[in-house]
Formats: C-alpha cells, sequence, structure tokens
C-alpha cells in the first residue's frame, strides 16, 4: 500500500486505541493515513482494540498519529490512544492484516447509523451495480448492533454470515482502497438478503406492492434495521383512525417519516439545528413545530408538534421513490408497552394490526427501536441544545464513561418499569446503556430485556456481579432483580433520576440540589413521591430538602387514567365544593362524584402523593384539556402545549422552607375560570406559577450549601419549565445542569442506579440486599 519513506532516521511506533473503532471503516483509514506521510506497517483489530505500528521520519510518524487523531472516521470514538516506541523493522509496506481474538477484551460496540450520501447516489444510479438495492451499505453506514453476534467485528460474526460474497463483493471487500473494505454487511442484488412481499398483489415487486399497498390506504409492517415498523399515508386520515384503532391507541401521537429536510420543512418548522439532528448518522425522531395542521390533526391530536425522521434505510428511500415526498406514518410494529417485532417469526404478536408485511431475509439479532429527541431552539448553539427523550437506536449501546467503578465488580441496573433501559457497568467505569425496551410489566419485554442483557454481557465479556433496581416494592423490574443470585441495592428512584444527571456531565463529586419532577417515584417514607427538592453532596446518599405538599390519589392507579379524581381532591383540600361548573367535576360521572365523596374526605382508597406530574394531570382536568388519560405523560403534554399559545395570569404557589404549597393556586385557577379567563391562559399562568415558586423553594432550601442545581425526572421533559426554571435560576446565580446525553425520564435512571450501588459497595464490603441510605426530614 504505501512505500516505505527512507528519507532521514526511521522510527516506529505502535498505537493501541480503544473505543469505537470496528465497524466503522478504521483500519482503511488508519491505512489511507500512513500512505498518504510514506509510512510502513501494519493495522489489525482484536476483540478489544486496534493496533496499529507506524515506521518512518520521526515527522511523518507523528503527523500520521495526530491526523489518525482527528481525521478518523465520523461514528468512531477513540476513548484511549497509547504510543509505544519499539525497534523499527524495515518494512516495505502498510499493510492491513487478519483480526486477532484475545481473550478478555471486547471493543465497543457501534450503534447502527443511516445510509450515507455516497451510498445514497449510488442506490439512486441506474449505473451503478447496486442500482436499487435494498441492502446496499459500506463502512460508512448501515446497520452494526443489530447484527453483530460476536467480536472482533467480522463477517462471520453477524447476521450476514450464511450470505456468501460474490466475487466482486469479495475484491471490493478485499480492496484497502475501496469505500467497502472490510464493510461486514457488504452486498448486492447477486449476492445479498432479498425482500418478500405478503399482501395484495403478486410480490414480484415487493417494494412497488408495499407503494401501492399504502396508496391504497392499507397499513403494511416494513421490517428495517432494528425492527418492523407500521405504514400508513400520514395524510390518510382514515387509514390513521384505523391505525389507532387496531393499536388502542386514540391519541399517543405517532412518529412521521419523510424522505428528506424539504419534506420535513412541508409539514414542520425545521430550525438549523434541527436539520443537522435530522441528518445526522443517527437519524433520530426529532420533536419540531408542526407548520401542516392535516397531518398535525391525525398523528398527534392535541399537540402543537410532529415527531420526524429521515428515512434512514435504504429500503425506506426506495419506497419512497415510490410514493413521492408524501409523509408516512412510521410505528414502532407493536401493541402498546409491548417490544417492537423483530423477527418474522414474532408476527403474529402484531395479528390484525398490519393489511401485508414487506419483509427480507437478513436477520435482526437485536432489536433496537428509534431514538427520540428535541432542539431547544433558543439555545442552539450552547451545551444542552439537544435534549434526549429516547436514547435508543443511533446511541445505543455506546457507554457513558463514570468515575464509578468497584474493583472487580460488574454492575446491572436495572431501570424502571416504563421507558426501560438498563445499564451494564464495568469495573473501568464504562456505563453500556441499553436500547428503548419498553414496559417491563409485559412477559414479553422482559424476555426481550433478557435477550438483549445475555447480548450485551456476551459482547462486552462482563456479566453481573451485582444488581441495582427502583425500590418500589410492585415495580416488574424490582421483582426481576430480586430473583437474580447476585446482590441486590435498592436505589430510590428520584435518587438514581438525580445522580444520573451528575454521571452524564461528569460532576459525581459536585454538591447539588437536584430538583426531580415526575410522575411516580416510590419514596423512602413509603409513600409515591414526584415533586421533589434532593441534596447531593454524595453521590451515594440524599437527603429531601424539599417536596409539593402532599395529596391523593383516589383509587390509586385509576385516578393517573382519570385525573379529574386527583382534581376533586385539591379542590376539597382547597375548600372548594365540586361543582358543576368546574370541567373537572362535570366530566365525572354522578356515581363517580358520589364514590369520591366518600373516598377523599376519610382517605378511604387513597394513595398519598407529592408527584409534580399528577398537579400537571390535575390542572389540565381542572382547565378541561384532558379528563381520560391514554398514553403516559398525555394531560401533562397537552396542557403544555395549550399554555404556550397562552398569555401568562399571575398565579401563586405558596413556598414555605422548600415546601410547594398548591392550594392557593387551585383557588385562583377556579376563580379565574368562572371569571372567563381563558384555559391557555390560565395554562401559561401555571406554568410559569411553577417556575418561579421552584425557584423560590431551591433558594429556600440551597441557603448557601450548593451553587449547582439540576433539572431531572419526566416532567422536564417540557420545554416551557425546563428552559423557564433554568433562565429563573440562573438568573438568581445559580449554575443549572440538564441532560443532554441520557433522557430527563426513566429511560436514563439505569445509569444513576449502577453509579449509586456503586459508591455504596466502596461503603459497605458485605454482601447482600442493601438499601440505600437516605435521610429526609419529616415535613
Amino acid at each position: 500500500m504505501g512505500s516505505r519513506n527512507n528519507g532521514g532516521t526511521s522510527v516506529r511506533l505502535r498505537l493501541d486505541i480503544a473505543g469505537v473503532v470496528q465497524g466503522v471503516g478504521f483500519r482503511p483509514a488508519v491505512a489511507r493515513i500512513a500512505a498518504r506521510h510514506g509510512l510502513s506497517g501494519c493495522v489489525y483489530n482484536d476483540s478489544g482494540s486496534v493496533h496499529c505500528e507506524l515506521e518512518g521520519t520521526r515527522a511523518a510518524v507523528d503527523a500520521a498519529m495526530s491526523a489518525i487523531r482527528s481525521e478518523h472516521p465520523p461514528m468512531a470514538r477513540i476513548d484511549s490512544l497509547r504510543a509505544t516506541p519499539i525497534p523499527p523493522r524495515g518494512d516495505s509496506h502498510f499493510q492491513i492484516i487478519e483480526s486477532q481474538t484475545v481473550d478478555n477484551h471486547r471493543t465497543l460496540v457501534p450503534p447502527d447509523i443511516a445510509i450515507c450520501a455516497d451510498c445514497l447516489q449510488e442506490l439512486f444510479d441506474p449505473a451503478d451495480r447496486r442500482h436499487g438495492h435494498p441492502f446496499i451499505t459500506c463502512t460508512n453506514c448501515g446497520p452494526r448492533f443489530t447484527v453483530i453476534t460476536d467480536l472482533p467485528y467480522d463477517r462471520p460474526n453477524t447476521t450476514m454470515a450464511h450470505f456468501e460474497m460474490c466475487a466482486v463483493c469479495a475484491a471490493e471487500y478485499s480492496d484497502p482502497t475501496d469505500r467497502r473494505f472490510h464493510a461486514q454487511t457488504i452486498a448486492c442484488p447477486d449476492c445479498g438478503p432479498t425482500l418478500s412481499w405478503h399482501g395484495p398483489g403478486d410480490g414480484s415487486d415487493p417494494v412497488a406492492a408495499a407503494a401501492a399497498a399504502l396508496d391504497d390506504g392499507l397499513i403494511v409492517a416494513v421490517k428495517g434495521i432494528g425492527g418492523f415498523h407500521l405504514a400508513c399515508r400520514a395524510e390518510d386520515t382514515a387509514a390513521v383512525a384505523r391505525l389507532r384503532e387496531r393499536k388502542n391507541r386514540p391519541a399517543k401521537p405517532f412518529a412521521v417519516m419523510v424522505p428528506d429536510i424539504a419534506a420535513a420543512q412541508r409539514i414542520c418548522v425545521v430550525n438549523e439545528a434541527a436539520a443537522d439532528l435530522l441528518a445526522s448518522p443517527t437519524a433520530p425522531i426529532v420533536l419540531l413545530p408542526a407548520r401542516d395542521d392535516s397531518v398535525l390533526g391525525s398523528v398527534a391530536p392535541g399537540l402543537a408538534e410532529i415527531g420526524v425522521m429521515l428515512a434512514y434505510s435504504p429500503l425506506h428511500h426506495l419506497l419512497f421513490d415510490r410514493l413521492g415526498a408524501v409523509p408516512l406514518v412510521m410505528t414502532s410494529a407493536n401493541q402498546g408497552g409491548s417490544p417492537i417485532v423483530f423477527r418474522d417469526s414474532d408476527l403474529n404478536w402484531i395479528d390484525g394490526l398490519a393489511d401485508a408485511v414487506l419483509t427480507h431475509d437478513r436477520p435482526i439479532h437485536v432489536p433496537c427501536e428509534d431514538s427520540v429527541l428535541t432542539v431547544d431552539a433558543d439555545i442552539a448553539r450552547q451545551e444542552g441544545r439537544v435534549v434526549p427523550i429516547r436514547r435508543s437506536r443511533g446511541y445505543a449501546p455506546l457507554p457513558v464513561s463514570v468515575d464509578a467503578s468497584v474493583e472487580g465488580e460488574v454492575i446491572l441496573a436495572t431501570g424502571g418499569d416504563l421507558k426501560t433501559t438498563f445499564c451494564l457497568m464495568d469495573a473501568g467505569g464504562h456505563a453500556h446503556m441499553s436500547s428503548h425496551l419498553g414496559d417491563m410489566a409485559d412477559p414479553r419485554t422482559q424476555a426481550c430485556f433478557e435477550g438483549a442483557l445475555d447480548h450485551l454481557a456476551f459482547m462486552t465479556d462482563r456479566q453481573p456481579t451485582l444488581v441495582a433496581c427502583d425500590l418500589h416494592p410492585s415495580y416488574a423490574t424490582t421483582g426481576w432483580a430480586r430473583r437474580r443470585p447476585q446482590p441486590v441495592v435498592q436505589v430510590q428512584h428520584h435518587h438514581a433520576h438525580a445522580v444520573s444527571l451528575l454521571a452524564e456531565h461528569g460532576r459525581l463529586d459536585t454538591p447539588m440540589l437536584a430538583v426531580a419532577f415526575d410522575g411516580t417515584g416510590y419514596g423512602t417514607d413509603g409513600t409515591i413521591w414526584g415533586g421533589e427538592l434532593l441534596l447531593v453532596t454524595d453521590p451515594a446518599a440524599f437527603t429531601r430538602v424539599g417536596h409539593l405538599t402532599p395529596f391523593a390519589l383516589p383509587g390509586g392507579d385509576g385516578a393517573v387514567r382519570q385525573p379529574g379524581r386527583i382534581a376533586l381532591d385539591l379542590l376539597h383540600r382547597a375548600g372548594i365544593d365540586w361543582a358543576p361548573d368546574i370541567p373537572a367535576v362535570a366530566r365525572l360521572s354522578e356515581q363517580a362524584r358520589h364514590v369520591l365523596g366518600q373516598q377523599i374526605p376519610r382517605g378511604i382508597g387513597c394513595v398519598t402523593t407529592s408527584s409534580m406530574g399528577r398537579l400537571f394531570d390535575a390542572v389540565a382536568s381542572l382547565l378541561d384539556v384532558c379528563h381520560d388519560v391514554t398514553y403516559e405523560g398525555q394531560a401533562a403534554v397537552e396542557l403544555e402545549h395549550l399554555a404556550r399559545r397562552g398569555r401568562t395570569v399571575p398565579l401563586d404557589i405558596e413556598v414555605t422552607a422548600g415546601v410547594l404549597d398548591p392550594t392557593s393556586l387551585i383557588t385562583d385557577v377556579v376563580r379565574h375560570l368562572r371569571a372567563g379567563t381563558t384555559p391557555a391562559d390560565l395554562a401559561a399562568g401555571f406554568h410559569d406559577a411553577v417556575i418561579r415558586a421552584t425557584a423560590d423553594a431551591v433558594s429556600q432550601a440551597a441557603a448557601g450549601m450548593v451553587a449547582t442545581v439540576g433539572l431531572t425526572g419526566g416532567v422536564f421533559v417540557n420545554r416551557l419549565l425546563r428552559e423557564g426554571l433554568r433562565k429563573e435560576l440562573s438568573d438568581k446565580g445559580f449554575e443549572v445542569l440538564t441532560h443532554s446525553v441520557l433522557p430527563c425520564n426513566d429511560g436514563g435512571i439505569a445509569l444513576g442506579q449502577a453509579v449509586i450501588a456503586a459508591r455504596r459497595q466502596e461503603k459497605l464490603p458485605e454482601r447482600g440486599t442493601i438499601e440505600c441510605v437516605s435521610e429526609y426530614p419529616a415535613r
């Protein structure tokens, strides 16, 4: 490849490079750099790293090493590079040699990434031999995580192993100057996977048949990179309505796929930061302000945003080539709460949902859902502008590096029951985060959880020796953890939220006052928390220094589904009669009001909570926004979207010694409703009141002890609240941390659980089930 430069004294340097360095074109990139600098030597993979030896003049070797650091492939990630001088060998050229297997070492598994521009151009070039090939890939794009079965990342260790390369593909695969050199998913129409169609028509052209079915208003299950999607035309309101009915998903928003940025701009407002994110190799779903009401009304009823993603696989682009730029609903093929279907053998999981199936014979080894993010437009050039809501395809299973390892321990943290993700953290502080798995109450999700764990444990060569889980006794993840043979550490829910935020910022030793607002978290006093101010000066423990005044959930989980019940409890506490001119009262049946009239004054069948999420739900019912919750967070999300259209009405929440009491706010809301104030203005006033009261509570609770405040918990998906409180606290002189790596919701708590377990284990050498030490004053 590269000829040796004999000018000057030769030196030889060995580089050992760890990180995401396999399956991303790293070795060819090194070879090209070596050739450019006239160096000899070699480069190869083993199970854990890339190793290269560079020989030439000192200046040339140094320049090449610098180029390797700065010019590596876009999807590579160098976590460490160690350089060691070794004796020159006088090689005549630079070569890429076969991978080697080394026991007890693993490289980081790369995520799945979108089709690259080069492959996309070839896909639609009639003169290219891969024209129209639905499985076109190269070293710069395509599936990785979902097809890898073992390491090192070579063809036999992928689900492409049984597709024998044709002579032309084999030549490209072996040519170090080719873009497909050692592209393990390389294929062409002569030797690669094939599509099949199960639906109307003869199926001789599966893509054409699928496009025709979609044009006819049918719902089609489409096998993608990480699993099946259910697809239909987004502007076909009848098709979307049928999909909602079949999935029993009356209001939850659907994601929409479009072919390119121009198509996204026709239905949404796309700023520069959002465009960059949409077109990035991770190709996530991005929540964007809607422009087209006709699409919005069917895919995201009651909201002002649409979740949009660009076509990211060759098959998606081929579909749009037949359909034009029409937006397609692309939602995970599953029943509510179940895992995504990723095997043809499991298509019975979605019986009755799809009218036809477009599938292929390249197996998916592990499933991976689409990631969901949003962009804070007003801070588009600052840290934290990208806000993860679901971290999955394109990101998982990349680890977060944390300084919280315990010698000899591999910690498995099971996360929460909804939006379940787990974390596998090794003794080196690599916290590998799984993809999104779903609702752990579903036995099929539990099976996928175990399969994903087995795969990641095998790929990282790390078997758990300690398990961390939530404190809630009824969580499926808690029950699963307690059935494991390893010692178990139980971690309070909001404590995990707080430490997860610290860990992703690399600030574990920074004292922080965490504002942890969410829907449900089991408290150390046996009640349901969710509106918490936690002082964390040591990640192993916390002090509860403030909270929302407790109220009741009449009927427990039933109140989560019917927030009017919560509203009636708050009205009772405020001394307000349940008059029918109050929407929350009017929308409950006479029988329900009678039962609640017996329950609430006596506390019968009522669960005590301090949840900020449930307060949002109750106010949504009071303002006639949402009375029947059909998906998690629906009432609060619809309340936020209404508030964006309103003008702030002055409302107040009383704050005393860090405790927020909403009683006067409830009184004022009812008074304003009766005076004719619009719900939008009251929704805006409610958000403003929560922001000001929380900032006051933080000031009281911090009392000069801490200068850093963290905002965490699922309620902070709410952009109005997050950015409003960030500004209010910053104006008061606090440093404010928010999530930009992991979701603020339960999809990010596994990292906090793992870190807390590690810190606790350092202090408790004895083994057994451990409940994390916490302190909280009685208030």
